[in-house]
């Protein structure tokens, strides 16, 4: 696979995009397979659209997706999260994941093992990224993902069979694998069906579920924990249910369509109007074509490694919270109950900040980055609570600055509208998906390194002053990249403009390098 034929312009520059595509219409690159399948559809030429249709394309989608994908990234929130309560129902001395030195006064515990089960879900996860996304791009989305779900689903499952630490170790991999599919799939399906200003609020709807199922999951978990009869224990019951809900997802995700181009629960109108109205944004819809050249485009790219560090950074807070969460607060004087209960305010407030700063980043141009160093700044405040009050019976300070960490959420939410609304190429966007959550899995593994058991007394000093400098580190990376795009922005608008020439370059899967009217979101 040449990268001159995958790459339109072959030397980066944007201006090159309409010469190379007025050239040989024999050429690779030129052949309907390498362009957007949304080509076939509407063509090269702009169509007036009735916005009645239009109107009611969108509300079907929204309503065909939005839900699904809300529950299907709760149940991927909801069963990683499972550990961090699972801890205080005997899974722990289950499965042997803390050792107990009692040569020492007091007897000391060691958590290295319950720290390496919550990181290597995310190597798995790691293992997965980039040839599940690639699967999705080449092949039927609904048929990979719904059969990928039911596996996992019943990955899941098998959690209740595990014995030992060793074995929650390989299940907790091959867990993270398969539900590497799920928010890479959900980031490009976002993006092939919403225009750049839409996808704020449509991302932040389905990752809004992290905060919703920390108070759903929190809930289901709570009423487990009564749980005293029966043959299994109560850690045991709340991985069969997630399990079961994830099979039952899965079984959805079949009917899921590959685009708007062939969503079957439109009309034809409403197809062609649903693929005619994202010709603007230049984002194109999808390419099955793999291209190469995209792929290189990705690395030499700056754009790619600032969210990756940004996204790297903000998640070493979900990487601590979800797998310790409940844990740290217990040892502020409450109880198992009162641990899981605490786990609410801060789901819920994670819940409110996503779909905030969505609805703000859809309302109001070039806020995103800002809102996302705003967001930054009540975490840092949250840890520093935390790290320096005073851990007492039953102390409330510590909760409270639990509590406000939940802001971390907006701040992932942003970093995901903004990488993903900042790229074009279905292959770069299948690309920058996987990147994304390569970073989320880099910033999971390294959260739970943090917890040292035996700088409890101190205050887990090493969790607290890393996720302060992980945060500054976001913040830093935030205000590069809105140079960068501010100045990829004004050099575009220095070109001249030709609408009609706008129009044929909608959907021929150029990149937003490639592309002279992409412009960039801030």
């Amino acid at each position: 696979m040449a990268e001159e034929k995958d790459n339109p312009t072959s030397n980066g520059d944007p201006e090159a995009a309409p010469r190379a595509l007025s050239g040989n219409e024999n050429d690779e690159s030129t052949s309907l397979s390498a362009k957007d399948e949304a080509m076939a559809m509407v063509g090269e030429e702009e169509h007036n659209l009735d916005p009645a249709v239009v109107a009611r394309a969108v509300r079907k989608i929204d309503w065909f997706l939005i839900p699904a994908m809300i529950f299907g990234y709760g149940i991927v929130y909801y069963d990683k999260a499972i550990l961090g309560s699972a801890v205080l129902f005997g899974m722990t001395t289950d499965l042997e994941l803390t050792v107990t030195d009692y040569s020492t006064n007091p007897p000391s515990v060691d958590t290295s093992r319950l720290s390496w089960a919550t990181s290597l879900f995310y190597f798995g996860m790691l293992a997965g990224l980039y040839p599940m996304s690639f699967a999705l791009q080449r092949f039927d989305l609904g048929r990979v993902l719904g059969g990928v779900v039911v596996l996992w689903g019943g990955v899941c499952m098998l959690t209740a069979a595990v014995t030992s630490y060793r074995g929650l170790y390989a299940q907790r991999f091959f867990l993270g694998f398969v539900e590497s599919i799920v928010p890479t799939g959900f980031m490009c399906i976002v993006s092939g069906y919403y225009t750049q200003l839409e996808q704020s609020l449509r991302q932040s709807w389905w990752f809004s579920s992290t905060g919703l199922f920390t108070v759903i999951g929190g809930a289901l978990n709570y009423g487990f924990a009564q749980i005293e009869g029966g043959g299994l224990k109560s850690w045991q019951y709340i991985y069969l249910l997630a399990g079961t809900l994830t099979v039952l997802f899965g079984i959805f995700c079949f009917a899921m369509p590959n685009s708007p181009v062939t969503a079957w629960f439109l009309t034809k109108e409403e197809r062609f109007a649903a693929v005619e109205r994202l010709r603007h944004s230049q984002t194109g819809v999808r390419c099955t074509k793999l291209k190469m050249g995209q792929i290189k485009e990705s690395f030499l790219d700056v754009k790619t490694y600032l969210i990756f560090i940004m996204m790297a950074s903000a998640y070493t807070m979900n990487g601590a919270v979800s797998g310790f969460g409940p844990l740290i607060v217990s040892t502020f004087g409450w109880n198992t109950l009162h641990s899981i209960v605490f786990q609410f305010p801060l789901g819920a407030l994670c819940f409110i900040v996503i779909l905030l700063t969505g609805y703000l980043g859809s309302k109001i141009p070039n806020i995103r980055l800002i809102m996302l160093i705003l967001t930054c700044l009540p975490v840092i405040a949250g840890c520093a609570i935390i790290w320096k009050s005073e851990w007492s019976y039953r102390a409330a300070a510590p909760v409270v600055g639990y509590s406000i960490t939940g802001f971390f959420g907006g701040t992932v939410s942003l970093i995901i509208t903004v990488g993903m609304s900042n790229v074009a190429g279905h292959t770069k966007k299948s690309f920058m998906a996987a990147t994304i959550f390569a970073a989320y899995c880099v910033g999971n593994i390294v959260g739970p390194q943090l917890v040292k058991s035996q700088t409890r007394p101190q205050h887990y000093p090493e969790l607290w002053l890393g996720l302060i400098i992980c945060y500054i580190i976001c913040i830093v990376a935030s205000a590069t990249l809105y140079v960068v795009l501010f100045k990829a922005n004004k050099k575009k608008a220095a070109m001249p403009e030709d609408e009609a020439e706008r129009a044929k370059l909608a959907f021929q899967d150029l990149t937003d390098i490639e592309n002279p009217y992409f412009r960039y979101v801030l």
